[in-house]
């Protein structure tokens, strides 16, 4: 149960209080105590938007501009701390070389979020030499011309 008050909100188990925080009249504004934050935001309580582009600095100059942008695209960079840390750990599956490789292909195509990044990966993308893009093998069909035919038809 809860109790809600101009001053603080309280919650209760079984009559007994156990948690008290001052209520904070701010729009967007926290007062969560540490301690009652979930181990998963704790761990990452201690982080800043300094520490993760000092972290996706070590990997590259890219990744660390990926990281930058991810930050600047919320109205509160906290908000993006998940998706930056998600950014980071794709180095500890993929190589810290291939993530930066991605990170350089998804700035280069607009594409800065975790999930672009996570593709470019997962399809090899950052892999293939710069300039050059895949090609769909596409089915025979009797109306798939190829450049053959424009070259030998050409328009006047």
């Amino acid at each position: 149960m809860a109790r809600l008050t101009k001053m603080t909100v309280e919650i209760f188990q079984r009559g007994q209080r156990i948690a008290s925080h001052a209520y904070c009249t701010v729009k967007g504004r926290h007062t969560t105590i540490d301690a009652h934050m979930p181990a998963a935001h704790r761990e990452v309580a201690g982080w800043n938007a300094t520490t993760l582009t000092t972290r996706a600095a070590a990997i590259g100059p890219r990744c660390a501009v990926l990281v930058e942008r991810l930050l600047h695209q919320r109205r509160h960079p906290q908000q993006a701390y998940r998706s930056c840390l998600g950014v980071l750990s794709l180095g500890q599956r993929y190589g810290v070389e291939r993530l930066e490789a991605a990170c350089a292909h998804a700035l280069k195509h607009g594409a800065v979020s975790w999930k672009s990044v996570q593709a470019i990966l997962k399809n090899g993308l950052d892999q293939q030499p710069q300039g050059v893009q895949r090609t769909l093998d596409l089915p025979e069909h009797e109306n798939l011309r190829g450049a053959a035919y424009y070259q030998s038809h050409q328009l006047h």
